[in-house]
C-alpha cells in the first residue's frame, strides 16, 4: 500500500515496483482530513484533541468522540493492515513504512537532485527531477479545510517543486540538443506564473538565445527589468545580468549553461563584518581612532551607531546598568553567549545609555576573537590601538606589552572613560587592557564567560523569548502584518530565537516582498538546508559558527582539536543530549580527555550544559554539526553508540532486576541478534547499586528512544539487531520507572524489528513488553491479547521460564477482567512451572497473584497467601516481592473495612520500595495509602499524598494512574464540601479512564457526576 499527499489525500492499492498502483478515492471529506492529519505526523502520536480540531475546526459536537471513533474504524477498513492505525493512550499512530508515502519518495528525489546539481551531473539531475515531478498530482493537501493545518508543509513542497524545475532546466540547458526548443513554451508559462522569479527568466533568455531567437531573449530581459525596477525599485540579479551579456555577445556556443551557483553569484563566501542590530556580529571598523594626521580627540567618542532594532533584554540590561554605575573600583562586565545571540548589540545599547556617565570618552575596540576571516588581535596590538586612540604618538608607545599596559592604566586612571571591548577570545587577551582607575567602566563581549578574568560580573546571554523574537522579526523586516501569525511563530521557532538568524530572515523578507513568510518557513523547515537559507549579504549563521569550530580544529592544543572532533561526532549521532562517557567511547579516548574537550566547546559557546554533566547544542549549532559530520566519514559512529548503549543497558538490567530467570533470559542474545557489545566499546563497569543504575537510565532513556526510532527500520540487519537487543535490555528499566510514552515507542520498535528479522524470540519479548505497557495504562484486554500471542510463541519454542511468566501474567490480567476461574487455572499452572524450575522468585510472585484472586471471596485467606509470598521474598531478598506483599495485605484489609490495619502495610511497602523504581507497584501502593487515609479521616495528609501521586503520574505521562488519583481527590474534595471542584476532578478522571478496562471506577464516576448536588 502507498499513500499520497502530493495532491488530494489518496491511497494506492496493489502498488507494483516503480508504480503507484490503483488509487482508492476517499469520498468522505472527514475521512480525507483524518488521513491527512495522520499522514502529516506519520509514525508519531496524534492526540485525540488534534484530530477533533482538524475534523471540526475547534468546535467539535457533543458526539465528536463517537464520531471520531467511527471515522477511525472506516479508515482502518481502507488499509491493507488494520494494525497500521494503532490506538495509544493519548491518541492514534499511523505506521508508514519506507517508500510508502509519496512525500518521502519525493524528498528523496529532491535530495538526490540537489546533490547531482551541486556535482553538475546533469543527466542524473534530469532523471531525479523527473522522478520527483512524476509524483506530483496537484497542490499538496488539495481540497482539505484549513483546520487540517499543514500550510507550511504544503508551501515547502511547492517551493521544492519550483526548485526541481529550476534544476531540471539548468541541466537541460547544459546538455543542449533538440530538447532546447521544447523548453521555451514551458519556461514562458512559468515566467507568466511567477513574474518575479528571476531564475526562470534567465533560463528562458538562454533557451531563446541558444535556439536562435536573440531578439525575443532581449525582450524577456527588457520586460523583467521594467517590472523589477517599476515595482520593487531594484535591478535584476547577477544571474540575469550575465545571461543578458551572453545574449548581447551572441555567444550561444561560447560556454555551457551556468547552474544557479555560478549564475546567481550566491555561493561565494562574503566577509562577515556584521551589523549593528540585535543579531549583528561585529563592526569591523579600523582601530585607529580619528585616523587623521593631527592629534586625535582626547575625549574619544568611538561607539558605533546605536543598534537600529534593539529588542527586550530588560532584566540583563538593568543588571548591567547597576554593575557599571556601582561604586566598585573596577566595574567590568562580561557579556557572553553563542554566536549571533546579540552580545554586541546589548553592549552598544547599554554603552549609549551610559555614555553621559563617562564624560572623558568612550573607546570601542573589536578584538576579533571570532570574526570570520580575521585573526584575533594580540594584547600588544590591542594596547597599541587604545594608546593611539588616547593621543599617544606611535613613537612613544612602549614595545614591551607590560610597559604599554602600564601606560594605558596611567592615562585612564584620572578619567571617567568607558571601554567596550568587543569579541574577546580569552581572558589573557583582555586582562592587559583593563584600566586601573576607579572611574572607568568596561564592557567585554565574548563567546566565553572569561571565567579566569578576576573581579568581573558575568552576564550570560540566552536567545530571545518567543515574543521578543517575533517583535524583532516584525521591526527588522518591515512586515507589519506578521504580528501573531502562525508563520511568524514558526520562523521564530526555526531560527532558534537567535537574533542573528532572525536578522537574516528579516533581511530576506525585506529584500523580496514577493517572498511570503510561509514560503520562507517552508524553506527553513528542512534541517539539512536550513543554514543555507540563513545567509544574506554579510550575515551568515554558518560562518559565525564556523569561526569557533575551525579555530579549534586548527589549534595546536590537543583539547581544542578534540573539541572540534567531538562536535562532529555530536552532529553524526544527533541525540537530544550527551554525556562524557558516550562521547569518550565514540572517540576511543578517556573520559577525562573528553571532558576537557567538552569544556572547550562550552567555552566557545558551541555547547550548552543543560544539567551538570549533560550537554546539548543550540538547534542551529546542531544543524552546523550535522553539516560538518556529513563532510567527514562518520559511518561507524551509530554502530559504536548502539553497542555502548546495549553494553551499559545490560549492566543496568543486572543492577535493577533480581537474580533469576527473569534477568538471565533477557541477557542471552537471540539467535539473530549480535552479542559481545563490550568488545566493541571496551570494558563497561557495573553499577555500584540500583540507585546509580536508575540514575543512568533517567539520563539516557531519551537518547535510547531516539536511536531505536532512527535505526529500527535501518536496512542494515546489524543495526536492526542492535536495536532489538537494546530494547530488550532497557525495557525493564522503562517499565519500572513507568515511562509510558517511551515504553510505547520502544515496544513497537522492538516488535517491528523482530518481525522484519524473523526473530521469534525477540518478537515474544516485544509482545510481553507491550502487554506490560497496556497493563500500566489500564487496558487489560489489549494486554491479555498480546500476552497470549507471546505465550503461544514461547510454547512453540518450549521455553519453560517464559511460559511460567506468561501464565502468571495471564492469571493477573484475567483476574482484573473478572474472569476468576480462568485466572485461577493459569496461576496454578504458573505455580507448577515455578516449582519445577526451582524458581522461588516466580513462586512468590504467583502466590501474590493467587492472594489477589482469593481476596474477592475471602480476604483473610488472601492475607495468608500474601504472607507466604512475603516469607519467600524475605528468604531470597526480593525487594519487589516484599513491597508487593505489604501492598496487597493493605488492600485486603481495606476490603475487610479495616483502614487502620491497612495503613502501616502501605507505609511499609513504600519504605521497602525506596528507590527501586517499580512505578506500577508504587502507584498502586500510593492509591491504597490515599484510600486508607481518607477512610480514617486524615484528609490533610490524604490530600498531600494524592497530590504527590498525581505529580508523579503526570511526570510519566501516565493518564491512567492520574485518572485514578483524580477520582480519589474528588472524593476528598466532596468530603470537605467543595462539590464544584470535586466534579471537575471527576470529569477529568472520567476522560482519562473511560477508554480503559477500569469499568468499576468508570461506572462510579458516571454515577457521581450524574448525582445532583
Amino acid at each position: 500500500m502507498r499513500f499520497g499527499l502530493l495532491g488530494p489525500p489518496v491511497l494506492f492499492h496493489d502498488a507494483r515496483e516503480g508504480g503507484r498502483g490503483d488509487a482508492r478515492i476517499i469520498a468522505s471529506p472527514k475521512s480525507r482530513a483524518l488521513l491527512a492529519v495522520l499522514l502529516l505526523d506519520a509514525g508519531r502520536v496524534v492526540s485525540v484533541e488534534s484530530l477533533k480540531d482538524a475534523l471540526w475546526g475547534g468546535a467539535p459536537p457533543v458526539s465528536a468522540q463517537a464520531s471520531l471513533h467511527n471515522h477511525i474504524t472506516r479508515l482502518r477498513r481502507l488499509l491493507d493492515d488494520p494494525g497500521r492505525l494503532r490506538t495509544v493512550p493519548s491518541g492514534y499512530v499511523l505506521r508508514i513504512d519506507e517508500g510508502e508515502l509519496d512525500v518521502h519518495v519525493f524528498d528523496a528525489h529532491v535530495a538526490e537532485a540537489r546533490a547531482a546539481h551541486t556535482g553538475r551531473d546533469w543527466r542524473r539531475v534530469v532523471r531525479e527531477c523527473a522522478g520527483a515531478l512524476a509524483l506530483w498530482r496537484g497542490a499538496p493537501l488539495a481540497g482539505l479545510p484549513p483546520e487540517v493545518g499543514g500550510y507550511a508543509f504544503a508551501q515547502r513542497l511547492c517551493e521544492a517543486r519550483l526548485l526541481l524545475l529550476e534544476w531540471r532546466y539548468d541541466a537541460e540547458l547544459a546538455l543542449g540538443g533538440p530538447r532546447l526548443h521544447e523548453l521555451v513554451p514551458e519556461l514562458a508559462a512559468l515566467t507568466v506564473e511567477y513574474p518575479l522569479r528571476e531564475v526562470y527568466h534567465r533560463q528562458l533568455m538562454l533557451a531563446l538565445h541558444r535556439t536562435g531567437r536573440q531578439a525575443e531573449a532581449l525582450a524577456v530581459h527588457r520586460e523583467l527589468r521594467t517590472r523589477l525596477v517599476g515595482r520593487l525599485g531594484i535591478e535584476p540579479g547577477p544571474g540575469v545580468r550575465e545571461a543578458h551579456v551572453e545574449v548581447l555577445r551572441g555567444a550561444a556556443g561560447e560556454r555551457g549553461a551556468k547552474g544557479p551557483e555560478d549564475a546567481d553569484g550566491s555561493s561565494g563566501d562574503k566577509h562577515s563584518r556584521g551589523a549593528n542590530g540585535s543579531g549583528g556580529d561585529k563592526d569591523s571598523r579600523g582601530a585607529n581612532g580619528s585616523g587623521g594626521p593631527g592629534r586625535p580627540d582626547p575625549s574619544p567618542a568611538q561607539l558605533p551607531p546605536h543598534p537600529t532594532h534593539f529588542i527586550g533584554r530588560t532584566a540583563v540590561r538593568d543588571a548591567l546598568h547597576r554593575t557599571l554605575t556601582a561604586p566598585d573600583p573596577h566595574p567590568t562586565a562580561v557579556i557572553s553567549g553563542m554566536a549571533g545571540v546579540g552580545k554586541s548589540a546589548l553592549a552598544l545599547h547599554v554603552a549609549h545609555q551610559l555614555a553621559e556617565r563617562f564624560p572623558d570618552g568612550q573607546l570601542h575596540l573589536d578584538l576579533h576573537g571570532a570574526t570570520p576571516g580575521m585573526t584575533p588581535l594580540t594584547p600588544a596590538q590591542a594596547l597599541t590601538t587604545l594608546l593611539r586612540d588616547l593621543g599617544t604618538e606611535p613613537c612613544r608607545i612602549p614595545e614591551r606589552p607590560e610597559d604599554a599596559a602600564a601606560l594605558l592604566r596611567s592615562l585612564l586612571a584620572p578619567t571617567r572613560t568607558l571601554l567596550v571591548l568587543d569579541d574577546a577570545s580569552s581572558a589573557a587577551q583582555v586582562r592587559p587592557l583593563l584600566p586601573g582607575g576607579a572611574g572607568c567602566g568596561v564592557i567585554v563581549t565574548s563567546r566565553s564567560p572569561l571565567a579566569a578574568l578576576d573581579g568581573a560580573a558575568r552576564f550570560p546571554l540566552a536567545p530571545l523569548s518567543d515574543e521578543e523574537g517575533a517583535e524583532l522579526l516584525r521591526k527588522a523586516s518591515g512586515r507589519e502584518g506578521l504580528d501573531g501569525t502562525d508563520a511568524a511563530r514558526l520562523l521564530v521557532e526555526l531560527t532558534g530565537r537567535l537574533p542573528l538568524a532572525l536578522r537574516v530572515v528579516a533581511a530576506r523578507l525585506a529584500a523580496r516582498r514577493a517572498l511570503t513568510p510561509d514560503v520562507l518557513a517552508g524553506q527553513l523547515t528542512a534541517a539539512e538546508v536550513r543554514l543555507h537559507h540563513l545567509e544574506y549579504d554579510d550575515l551568515s549563521v554558518r560562518r559565525s559558527l564556523a569561526v569557533a569550530h575551525d579555530a579549534l580544529a586548527a589549534s595546536e592544543r590537543e583539547a581544542d582539536r578534540d573539541a572540534a572532533r567531538t562536535l562532529v561526532r555530536i552532529g553524526a549521532l544527533d541525540l537530544p543530549t550527551y554525556g562524557a562517557p558516550l562521547l569518550a567511547r565514540l572517540a576511543g579516548t578517556s573520559e577525562h580527555r573528553t571532558e576537557a574537550a567538552l569544556d572547550r566547546l562550552l567555552d566557545v559557546a558551541l555547547l550548552e550544559e543543560t544539567t551538570y554533566g549533560r550537554y546539548a547544542p543550540h538547534d542551529l549549532v546542531r544543524d552546523f554539526a550535522r553539516e560538518r559530520a556529513g563532510e567527514r566519514g562518520t559511518a561507524t559512529t551509530a554502530d559504536t553508540a548502539l553497542h555502548w548503549y546495549a553494553a551499559v543497558a545490560e549492566r543496568l538490567l543486572a543492577a535493577i532486576v533480581e537474580p533469576g530467570p527473569d534477568r538471565d533470559d533477557r541477557r542471552r542474545p537471540t539467535p539473530v541478534q549480535p552479542g559481545g557489545h563490550a568488545a566493541h566499546v571496551g570494558t563497561v563497569a557495573p553499577f555500584a547499586d540500583a540507585d546509580e543504575a536508575f540514575a543512568w537510565g533517567d539520563r539516557e532513556l531519551e537518547n535510547v528512544v531516539a536511536l531505536a526510532v532512527r535505526y529500527a527500520d535501518d536496512p542494515s540487519g546489524q543495526r536492526a539487531g542492535l536495536v532489538s537487543t537494546l530494547v530488550r535490555l532497557i525495557f525493564p528499566y522503562a517499565h519500572r520507572r513507568g515511562r509510558v510514552a517511551e515504553m510505547e515507542v520502544l515496544g513497537q520498535a522492538g516488535l517491528r524489528v523482530a518481525r522484519r528479522l524473523g526473530d521469534a524470540v525477540a518478537e515474544a519479548y516485544a509482545l510481553v513488553d507491550l502487554a506490560g505497557l497496556h497493563l500500566l495504562t489500564g487496558r487489560q484486554n489489549d494486554a491479555l491479547a498480546l500476552n497470549d500471542r507471546a505465550l503461544a510463541i514461547w510454547r512453540r519454542l518450549d521455553h519453560p521460564s517464559w511460559i511460567r511468566r506468561c501464565l502468571n501474567n495471564r492469571g493477573l490480567l484475567l483476574d482484573g477482567l473478572g474472569r476468576h476461574t480462568e485466572a485461577g487455572e493459569a496461576l496454578e499452572r504458573s505455580l507448577e512451572y515455578a516449582r519445577r524450575l526451582d524458581d522461588p522468585y516466580g513462586e512468590a510472585v504467583t502466590h501474590s497473584h493467587l492472594g489477589n484472586l482469593v481476596e474477592h471471596t475471602d480476604p483473610r485467606a488472601a492475607i495468608e497467601r500474601h504472607r507466604r509470598s512475603l516469607a519467600l521474598g524475605d528468604a531470597i531478598g526480593a525487594v519487589i516481592v516484599r513491597h508487593s506483599a505489604h501492598c496487597n495485605i493493605g488492600y485486603a484489609h481495606l476490603r475487610l473495612g479495616q483502614p487502620a490495619a491497612a495503613l502501616p502495610h502501605f507505609e511499609e511497602s513504600l519504605r521497602i520500595l525506596g528507590g527501586h523504581g517499580d512505578w506500577h507497584g508504587e502507584s498502586q501502593t500510593r492509591l491504597g495509602l490515599v484510600r486508607a487515609l481518607r477512610l480514617l479521616g486524615h484528609d490533610g495528609r490524604a490530600a498531600r499524598e494524592c497530590a504527590e501521586l498525581l505529580r508523579r503520574a503526570e511526570a510519566r505521562a501516565d493518564h491512567y494512574t492520574g485518572g485514578l488519583a483524580r477520582h480519589q481527590h474528588g472524593l476528598l474534595l466532596r468530603e470537605r464540601g467543595h462539590i464544584g471542584e470535586a466534579r471537575e476532578e471527576w470529569s477529568s478522571a472520567l476522560a482519562a479512564l473511560e477508554d480503559t478496562d477500569e469499568q468499576a471506577v468508570v461506572t462510579e464516576l458516571r454515577e457521581l457526576l450524574e448525582c445532583p448536588v
